[in-house]
Protein backbone atom coordinates (compact mmCIF):
# COMPACT_ATOMS: atom_id res chain seq x y z
CA UNK A 1 0.00 0.00 0.00
CA UNK A 2 1.49 3.52 -1.10
CA UNK A 3 -0.43 6.33 0.51
CA UNK A 4 0.99 8.39 -2.32
CA UNK A 5 -0.46 6.79 -4.96
CA UNK A 6 -3.93 6.72 -6.44
CA UNK A 7 -5.85 3.60 -4.57
CA UNK A 8 -4.49 3.99 -1.24
CA UNK A 9 -7.81 4.98 0.69
CA UNK A 10 -9.45 1.45 -0.49
CA UNK A 11 -6.20 -0.58 -0.15
CA UNK A 12 -6.09 0.59 3.31
CA UNK A 13 -9.61 0.19 4.34
CA UNK A 14 -9.36 -3.43 2.79
CA UNK A 15 -6.39 -4.13 5.43
CA UNK A 16 -8.61 -2.78 8.29
CA UNK A 17 -9.89 -5.38 10.80
CA UNK A 18 -13.10 -4.63 12.18
CA UNK A 19 -12.77 -6.50 14.65
CA UNK A 20 -9.55 -4.83 16.36
CA UNK A 21 -12.06 -1.50 15.93
CA UNK A 22 -15.06 -3.17 17.56
CA UNK A 23 -12.77 -3.96 20.18
CA UNK A 24 -11.53 -0.55 20.93
CA UNK A 25 -12.91 1.72 23.30
CA UNK A 26 -13.05 5.41 21.63
CA UNK A 27 -11.04 6.55 25.06
CA UNK A 28 -8.42 3.71 24.17
CA UNK A 29 -8.34 4.56 20.58
CA UNK A 30 -7.52 8.13 21.51
CA UNK A 31 -4.75 7.20 23.69
CA UNK A 32 -3.58 4.81 20.66
CA UNK A 33 -3.96 8.18 18.39
CA UNK A 34 -1.41 9.77 21.18
CA UNK A 35 1.07 7.27 21.16
CA UNK A 36 1.45 7.33 17.33
CA UNK A 37 1.71 10.87 17.80
CA UNK A 38 -1.31 12.27 15.31
CA UNK A 39 -2.31 14.60 18.21
CA UNK A 40 1.16 15.81 18.51
CA UNK A 41 1.14 16.42 15.11
CA UNK A 42 4.38 14.00 14.81
CA UNK A 43 3.10 11.09 13.26
CA UNK A 44 5.73 8.16 14.45
CA UNK A 45 3.50 4.99 13.41
CA UNK A 46 0.38 4.09 12.17
CA UNK A 47 -2.50 3.71 14.92
CA UNK A 48 -3.31 0.50 16.41
CA UNK A 49 -0.43 -1.18 14.04
CA UNK A 50 -3.00 -1.86 11.66
CA UNK A 51 -0.95 -1.18 8.47
CA UNK A 52 2.63 -2.02 8.06
CA UNK A 53 4.78 1.19 7.60
CA UNK A 54 7.30 -0.26 5.11
CA UNK A 55 9.02 2.99 4.44
CA UNK A 56 5.95 5.75 5.17
CA UNK A 57 7.19 8.95 5.30
CA UNK A 58 5.71 11.09 8.27
CA UNK A 59 3.27 12.62 5.93
CA UNK A 60 2.02 9.35 4.34
CA UNK A 61 1.51 7.78 8.11
CA UNK A 62 -0.30 10.78 9.31
CA UNK A 63 -2.45 10.74 5.91
CA UNK A 64 -3.14 6.82 7.23
CA UNK A 65 -3.79 7.91 10.88
CA UNK A 66 -6.37 10.61 9.41
CA UNK A 67 -8.20 7.72 7.47
CA UNK A 68 -8.38 5.57 10.12
CA UNK A 69 -9.49 7.93 12.77
CA UNK A 70 -12.19 9.15 11.02
CA UNK A 71 -13.15 5.17 10.12
CA UNK A 72 -12.81 4.32 13.47
CA UNK A 73 -15.44 7.19 14.46
CA UNK A 74 -17.46 6.22 11.39
CA UNK A 75 -17.79 2.69 12.73
CA UNK A 76 -18.34 4.15 16.14
CA UNK A 77 -21.67 6.08 15.11
CA UNK A 78 -22.36 3.62 12.71
CA UNK A 79 -24.41 5.87 10.13
CA UNK A 80 -26.30 4.66 7.30
CA UNK A 81 -24.06 6.98 4.60
CA UNK A 82 -21.57 5.04 3.29
CA UNK A 83 -18.19 5.79 4.93
CA UNK A 84 -16.60 7.57 1.65
CA UNK A 85 -19.40 9.51 0.90
CA UNK A 86 -20.22 11.11 4.09
CA UNK A 87 -16.61 12.13 4.76
CA UNK A 88 -16.94 13.80 1.32
CA UNK A 89 -20.13 15.14 2.35
CA UNK A 90 -18.31 16.18 5.79
CA UNK A 91 -15.56 18.28 3.75
CA UNK A 92 -17.81 19.99 1.52
CA UNK A 93 -20.28 21.03 4.46
CA UNK A 94 -17.41 23.10 6.51
CA UNK A 95 -15.97 24.21 3.18
CA UNK A 96 -16.40 28.03 2.52
CA UNK A 97 -17.00 28.39 -1.00
CA UNK A 98 -15.76 31.30 -1.26
CA UNK A 99 -12.29 30.96 0.04
CA UNK A 100 -12.55 27.01 -0.05
CA UNK A 101 -9.13 25.92 -1.12
CA UNK A 102 -10.48 22.62 -1.42
CA UNK A 103 -12.67 24.00 -4.50
CA UNK A 104 -11.39 23.10 -7.72
CA UNK A 105 -11.11 19.27 -6.01
CA UNK A 106 -14.65 18.64 -6.12
CA UNK A 107 -15.01 17.98 -9.62
CA UNK A 108 -13.51 14.85 -9.40
CA UNK A 109 -16.13 12.05 -10.37
CA UNK A 110 -14.75 9.12 -8.36
CA UNK A 111 -15.69 9.61 -4.47
CA UNK A 112 -12.25 7.37 -3.03
CA UNK A 113 -10.06 10.27 -5.86
CA UNK A 114 -11.73 12.76 -4.90
CA UNK A 115 -11.13 12.01 -1.21
CA UNK A 116 -7.44 11.16 -1.48
CA UNK A 117 -6.99 14.63 -3.17
CA UNK A 118 -8.74 16.23 -0.39
CA UNK A 119 -6.98 14.34 2.49
CA UNK A 120 -3.93 15.13 0.72
CA UNK A 121 -4.59 18.78 0.78
CA UNK A 122 -5.61 19.09 4.02
CA UNK A 123 -1.91 17.76 5.23
CA UNK A 124 0.63 18.97 2.77
CA UNK A 125 0.79 22.16 0.13
CA UNK A 126 3.81 21.89 -0.94
CA UNK A 127 7.27 20.08 -1.21
CA UNK A 128 9.40 22.95 -1.12
CA UNK A 129 8.39 25.46 1.14
CA UNK A 130 6.46 24.27 4.41
CA UNK A 131 9.22 22.51 7.11
CA UNK A 132 8.55 19.73 9.06
CA UNK A 133 8.65 21.56 12.20
CA UNK A 134 5.72 24.06 10.90
CA UNK A 135 3.89 20.47 10.35
CA UNK A 136 4.34 19.16 13.34
CA UNK A 137 3.03 22.28 15.35
CA UNK A 138 0.86 24.10 13.84
CA UNK A 139 -1.27 22.35 10.80
CA UNK A 140 -1.04 18.70 11.71
CA UNK A 141 -1.83 19.62 15.85
CA UNK A 142 -5.06 20.51 14.43
CA UNK A 143 -6.12 17.90 12.34
CA UNK A 144 -8.21 16.54 15.42
CA UNK A 145 -10.47 19.37 15.27
CA UNK A 146 -11.76 18.18 11.69
CA UNK A 147 -12.20 14.73 13.09
CA UNK A 148 -14.32 15.62 15.98
CA UNK A 149 -16.38 17.96 13.46
CA UNK A 150 -16.69 14.78 11.47
CA UNK A 151 -17.93 13.16 14.93
CA UNK A 152 -20.45 15.88 15.31
CA UNK A 153 -21.93 15.71 11.18
CA UNK A 154 -22.64 11.88 11.63
CA UNK A 155 -25.12 12.69 14.48
CA UNK A 156 -26.49 16.29 13.49
CA UNK A 157 -25.53 17.83 10.09
CA UNK A 158 -27.01 21.63 11.68
CA UNK A 159 -24.77 24.15 11.88
CA UNK A 160 -21.75 22.34 11.51
CA UNK A 161 -19.37 24.67 10.18
CA UNK A 162 -20.05 26.94 12.80
CA UNK A 163 -19.38 24.11 14.91
CA UNK A 164 -15.91 23.88 13.80
CA UNK A 165 -15.24 27.15 13.38
CA UNK A 166 -16.39 27.44 17.13
CA UNK A 167 -14.11 24.72 18.51
CA UNK A 168 -11.00 26.42 16.94
CA UNK A 169 -11.88 29.61 18.99
CA UNK A 170 -12.74 27.79 21.94
CA UNK A 171 -9.49 25.86 21.83
CA UNK A 172 -7.57 29.25 21.20
CA UNK A 173 -8.79 31.02 23.37
CA UNK A 174 -7.79 28.48 25.91
CA UNK A 175 -4.61 27.38 24.60
CA UNK A 176 -3.43 31.32 25.11
CA UNK A 177 -4.95 31.38 28.34
CA UNK A 178 -2.18 29.18 29.02
CA UNK A 179 0.49 30.84 27.84
CA UNK A 180 -0.47 33.65 29.95
CA UNK A 181 -0.35 31.76 32.68
CA UNK A 182 3.57 31.42 32.16
CA UNK A 183 5.76 32.64 35.40
CA UNK A 184 8.69 33.77 33.24
CA UNK A 185 8.21 34.52 29.72
CA UNK A 186 10.74 34.37 26.87
CA UNK A 187 10.75 36.62 23.72
CA UNK A 188 9.65 33.77 22.06
CA UNK A 189 6.53 33.41 24.56
CA UNK A 190 5.52 37.37 23.62
CA UNK A 191 5.57 36.54 19.97
CA UNK A 192 3.37 33.41 19.97
CA UNK A 193 1.43 35.46 22.06
CA UNK A 194 1.04 37.65 19.45
CA UNK A 195 0.35 35.21 17.04
CA UNK A 196 -2.71 33.94 18.74
CA UNK A 197 -3.63 37.65 19.25
CA UNK A 198 -3.83 37.93 15.55
CA UNK A 199 -4.85 34.77 14.22
CA UNK A 200 -8.96 35.67 14.59
CA UNK A 201 -9.82 33.42 11.31
CA UNK A 202 -13.08 35.33 10.42
CA UNK A 203 -14.67 38.93 10.16
CA UNK A 204 -15.51 40.63 12.38
CA UNK A 205 -15.27 37.84 14.69
CA UNK A 206 -13.50 37.72 18.06
CA UNK A 207 -12.34 35.15 20.54
CA UNK A 208 -14.78 33.89 23.40
CA UNK A 209 -13.87 34.55 26.68
CA UNK A 210 -12.41 32.03 29.23
CA UNK A 211 -15.42 30.92 30.91
CA UNK A 212 -17.62 30.72 27.30
CA UNK A 213 -14.38 28.62 25.71
CA UNK A 214 -14.79 26.19 28.54
CA UNK A 215 -18.09 25.49 28.31
CA UNK A 216 -18.36 25.15 24.59
CA UNK A 217 -16.15 21.63 25.87
CA UNK A 218 -18.95 19.47 26.77
CA UNK A 219 -17.92 15.75 24.59
CA UNK A 220 -15.21 13.04 26.43
CA UNK A 221 -13.37 13.77 23.34
CA UNK A 222 -13.24 17.31 23.36
CA UNK A 223 -12.00 17.05 26.89
CA UNK A 224 -8.94 14.71 26.55
CA UNK A 225 -7.89 16.68 23.34
CA UNK A 226 -8.15 20.19 24.62
CA UNK A 227 -5.84 18.83 27.85
CA UNK A 228 -3.20 17.65 25.61
CA UNK A 229 -3.36 20.92 23.51
CA UNK A 230 -2.98 22.69 26.58
CA UNK A 231 0.08 20.47 27.64
CA UNK A 232 1.91 21.00 24.00
CA UNK A 233 1.50 24.68 25.11
CA UNK A 234 3.18 24.19 28.65
CA UNK A 235 6.13 22.61 27.05
CA UNK A 236 7.31 25.05 25.27
CA UNK A 237 10.56 25.21 27.71
CA UNK A 238 10.52 21.39 27.81
CA UNK A 239 8.81 21.78 31.40
CA UNK A 240 5.82 21.97 32.85
CA UNK A 241 5.92 24.68 35.84
CA UNK A 242 4.35 25.30 38.91
CA UNK A 243 1.51 28.01 37.43
CA UNK A 244 1.02 25.86 33.98
CA UNK A 245 0.09 22.61 36.63
CA UNK A 246 -2.42 24.95 38.54
CA UNK A 247 -3.86 26.27 35.55
CA UNK A 248 -4.36 22.78 34.24
CA UNK A 249 -6.42 22.24 37.73
CA UNK A 250 -8.07 24.82 36.85
CA UNK A 251 -9.41 23.39 33.75
CA UNK A 252 -9.58 20.14 35.43
CA UNK A 253 -12.39 21.78 37.55
CA UNK A 254 -14.17 23.73 35.07
CA UNK A 255 -14.13 20.97 32.45
CA UNK A 256 -15.24 18.11 35.32
CA UNK A 257 -12.59 16.20 34.70
CA UNK A 258 -11.04 13.55 36.97
CA UNK A 259 -7.43 14.54 38.71
CA UNK A 260 -6.14 11.08 36.80
CA UNK A 261 -6.78 13.03 33.38
CA UNK A 262 -4.37 15.84 33.94
CA UNK A 263 -1.66 13.54 35.74
CA UNK A 264 -1.98 11.13 32.68
CA UNK A 265 -2.08 14.01 29.94
CA UNK A 266 0.95 15.66 31.52
CA UNK A 267 2.69 11.96 31.72
CA UNK A 268 2.04 11.20 27.91
CA UNK A 269 3.41 13.69 26.48
CA UNK A 270 6.63 13.81 28.58
CA UNK A 271 7.11 10.29 27.47
CA UNK A 272 6.28 10.75 23.92
CA UNK A 273 8.84 13.72 23.32
CA UNK A 274 11.51 11.89 25.62
CA UNK A 275 11.14 8.36 23.66
CA UNK A 276 11.13 10.56 20.07
CA UNK A 277 13.59 13.39 20.67
CA UNK A 278 15.61 11.99 17.67
CA UNK A 279 12.68 11.25 15.66
CA UNK A 280 10.65 14.50 16.05
CA UNK A 281 12.70 17.68 14.51
CA UNK A 282 11.45 20.87 16.90
CA UNK A 283 12.60 18.81 20.34
CA UNK A 284 16.25 19.26 19.28
CA UNK A 285 15.61 23.13 19.58
CA UNK A 286 15.80 24.53 23.12
CA UNK A 287 12.57 26.19 23.07
CA UNK A 288 9.19 24.83 21.11
CA UNK A 289 8.15 28.51 21.03
CA UNK A 290 11.48 28.89 19.37
CA UNK A 291 11.39 26.53 16.96
CA UNK A 292 7.44 27.29 15.68
CA UNK A 293 8.18 31.31 15.72
CA UNK A 294 11.93 31.14 13.62
CA UNK A 295 10.24 28.71 11.54
CA UNK A 296 6.94 30.46 10.38
CA UNK A 297 9.19 33.69 10.04
CA UNK A 298 11.54 31.78 7.52
CA UNK A 299 8.51 29.94 5.99
CA UNK A 300 6.81 33.93 5.36
CA UNK A 301 9.59 34.98 4.02
CA UNK A 302 9.75 32.50 1.71
CA UNK A 303 6.80 32.93 0.75
CA UNK A 304 6.31 36.39 0.18
CA UNK A 305 10.06 36.15 -2.24
CA UNK A 306 8.54 33.49 -4.29
CA UNK A 307 5.46 35.17 -5.21
CA UNK A 308 6.99 38.54 -4.88
CA UNK A 309 5.99 39.74 -8.59
CA UNK A 310 2.11 38.88 -8.59
CA UNK A 311 1.97 39.84 -4.79
CA UNK A 312 3.22 43.62 -5.85
CA UNK A 313 0.50 43.01 -8.54
CA UNK A 314 -2.27 42.18 -6.03
CA UNK A 315 -1.70 45.06 -3.90
CA UNK A 316 -1.06 47.58 -6.28
CA UNK A 317 -4.94 47.34 -7.22
CA UNK A 318 -5.70 47.91 -3.52
CA UNK A 319 -5.15 51.05 -2.15
CA UNK A 320 -6.10 50.62 1.61
CA UNK A 321 -4.10 47.16 2.03
CA UNK A 322 -1.39 49.27 0.37
CA UNK A 323 -1.92 52.22 2.61
CA UNK A 324 -2.03 50.59 5.56
CA UNK A 325 1.24 48.16 4.53
CA UNK A 326 3.05 51.42 4.37
CA UNK A 327 1.85 52.93 7.97
CA UNK A 328 3.06 49.59 9.44
CA UNK A 329 6.83 50.36 8.44
CA UNK A 330 6.31 53.80 10.75
CA UNK A 331 3.61 52.85 13.41
CA UNK A 332 1.90 49.94 15.09
CA UNK A 333 -1.38 49.11 13.56
CA UNK A 334 -4.50 49.77 15.17
CA UNK A 335 -6.69 46.15 15.99
CA UNK A 336 -9.25 47.48 13.58
CA UNK A 337 -6.45 47.90 11.24
CA UNK A 338 -4.97 44.82 11.31
CA UNK A 339 -8.64 43.19 11.09
CA UNK A 340 -8.68 45.30 7.88
CA UNK A 341 -5.57 44.55 6.19
CA UNK A 342 -5.77 41.11 7.16
CA UNK A 343 -9.39 40.61 5.32
CA UNK A 344 -7.62 42.30 2.13
CA UNK A 345 -4.67 40.21 2.21
CA UNK A 346 -6.97 36.95 2.50
CA UNK A 347 -9.08 38.06 -0.74
CA UNK A 348 -5.37 38.40 -2.14
CA UNK A 349 -4.78 34.95 -1.07
CA UNK A 350 -7.53 33.17 -2.95
CA UNK A 351 -5.98 34.45 -6.23
CA UNK A 352 -2.86 32.88 -5.86
CA UNK A 353 -2.66 28.83 -5.40
CA UNK A 354 0.83 28.83 -3.74
CA UNK A 355 -0.59 31.00 -0.71
CA UNK A 356 -3.48 28.42 0.23
CA UNK A 357 -1.81 27.67 3.59
CA UNK A 358 -3.46 30.59 4.96
CA UNK A 359 -7.01 29.14 4.21
CA UNK A 360 -5.85 26.17 6.60
CA UNK A 361 -6.87 25.81 10.39
CA UNK A 362 -4.35 27.89 12.15
CA UNK A 363 -2.97 29.48 8.97
CA UNK A 364 -4.18 33.05 10.50
CA UNK A 365 -1.61 32.64 13.09
CA UNK A 366 1.05 33.55 10.36
CA UNK A 367 -0.77 36.60 8.94
CA UNK A 368 0.83 39.17 11.62
CA UNK A 369 3.85 37.96 10.58
CA UNK A 370 3.07 38.81 6.87
CA UNK A 371 2.18 42.04 7.70
CA UNK A 372 6.02 42.29 9.32
CA UNK A 373 7.38 41.32 6.42
CA UNK A 374 5.64 42.24 3.84
CA UNK A 375 6.50 46.02 3.44
CA UNK A 376 10.37 45.10 2.56
CA UNK A 377 8.33 45.06 -0.65
CA UNK A 378 7.10 48.11 -1.04
CA UNK A 379 9.37 51.42 -2.53
CA UNK A 380 11.78 52.03 -0.02
CA UNK A 381 10.06 55.59 0.21
CA UNK A 382 7.39 53.98 1.93
CA UNK A 383 10.28 53.20 5.17
CA UNK A 384 12.28 56.20 6.05
CA UNK A 385 14.37 53.88 8.42
CA UNK A 386 15.30 51.23 6.05
CA UNK A 387 18.39 49.44 5.82
CA UNK A 388 19.04 47.70 2.83
CA UNK A 389 20.50 44.17 2.87
CA UNK A 390 23.93 43.89 1.71
CA UNK A 391 23.81 40.76 0.01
Amino acid sequence: MNPSASGWIKKTLNEVSDTIYSKTETSEFYNKLKQAGFIYGSNIKVVLDIVKLYEFTEEERCKVNLLLTYYFIYKKEQPKDDFIDSLIRYYKTISDQKRSFFEELFGEKKTDRLLENIIHKRIHIDDNFISKSFNYFLINALLFVDVLGYQRFLNDEKDIRNYVNNLESALETIVFSVIETKSKKTEYDHNLIKLFEGSIRHKNSELPSYKAAVNFITSPLEKLYIIDLVCMASWTDKVIDTAERNFLNKLKIDLALDGINITKSVDDINTFYDDHKDDVAFLSSKNLAQSFYDNSSKIVSKLIKRNSKRLIKELSESKEAMALLAQSTQRNLTDDEQKKIQTQLLDIFKSIPSLAIFMLPGGMLLLPLFIKFIPKLLPSAFDDNRIEDSD
